[in-house]
């Protein structure tokens, strides 16, 4: 009878979850009357906004996985050798931009640089990009510091450490070339999540006023029939695709460590 109820629970799930999907696709076909065709994904395809948005989505997600590398490897790193009692506290920090709305980090963003602060980020157009790494560093920091802090556990920090140490190694040498690639499998997951985060991600974009791939989405939603489901559907399959490369790295990572 268990068994039963978890194939229809299951079942009941995958229908709530694929009909919207094939709907939306079959309508995303329907531009040519009478017939599917691929018209609306081409127009799509052939929109230089298209491309110029998601250019500029995929530089900022570039910048956005270094920033939260090189601000998280360490910290759960040093965390996890020297500070293991500050990490509750350490976790419960990088939690909060779940709980806190992207609107009230923004809001709160604009407000402390804005054009008559100490330091006026939203003044140029630089400086409102690199506004904007910080954000999207925010959003992610739960996915990332969790991907990695799971791969140091995988390790022994300690030894690993002490033996670096002992043959002369500094602590800049003991990250680059010990501890990073230990975790790159981890650090990689942390990377795609960061990835998907970065290209959907709509209310931090529009509110800074940057050509972002989110606000594109909804100006073409606004204005347009067929278009909006086929960037959808376009949107939703690169999502999956980073997902599909997060399984894939962790399925080589555990061939590769069978083989050793």
């Amino acid at each position: 009878m268990s068994r039963i109820a978890a194939w229809a629970a299951l079942i009941f799930g995958s229908l709530f979850f694929l009909l919207p999907l094939v709907g939306m696709t079959e309508f995303s076909l329907k531009m040519r009357r009478g017939v599917y065709s691929f018209d609306a994904y081409v127009k799509v395809f052939e929109d230089p906004t298209f491309w110029a948005t998601f250019g500029y989505s995929l530089g900022l997600a570039a910048a956005t996985i270094v920033v939260g590398v090189v601000l998280v490897v360490p910290t759960a790193y040093w965390v996890r050798l020297k500070l293991p009692q500050a990490r509750p506290v350490i976790e419960f920090i990088t939690l909060l931009p779940l709980v806190i709305p992207a609107i009230v980090i923004v809001f709160g963003y604009i407000r402390l640089y804005n054009t008559s602060s100490w330091l006026p980020l939203t003044g140029s157009a630089v400086g409102t990009d690199i506004l904007l790494t910080m954000g999207y560093t925010t959003l992610a920091l739960p996915y990332m510091y969790r991907a990695v802090d799971t791969g140091l556990r995988t390790i022994d920090v300690a030894t690993l450490t002490e033996a670096a140490q002992s043959l002369g190694a500094g602590w800049f040498t003991i990250m680059a070339r010990i501890i990073l690639p230990n975790v790159l499998v981890a650090v990689l997951s942390g990377a795609f999540l960061t990835l998907a985060i970065v290209i959907g991600e709509f209310t931090m974009a529009a509110l800074l006023n940057r050509p972002a791939f989110g606000p594109f989405m909804q100006l073409l939603g606004a204005n347009r029939a067929y278009e909006p489901p086929a960037l959808a559907v376009i949107a939703f399959a690169i999502t999956w695709a980073c997902m599909g490369l997060i399984q894939l790295v962790t399925r080589f990572s555990k061939h590769e460590r069978a083989k050793a």
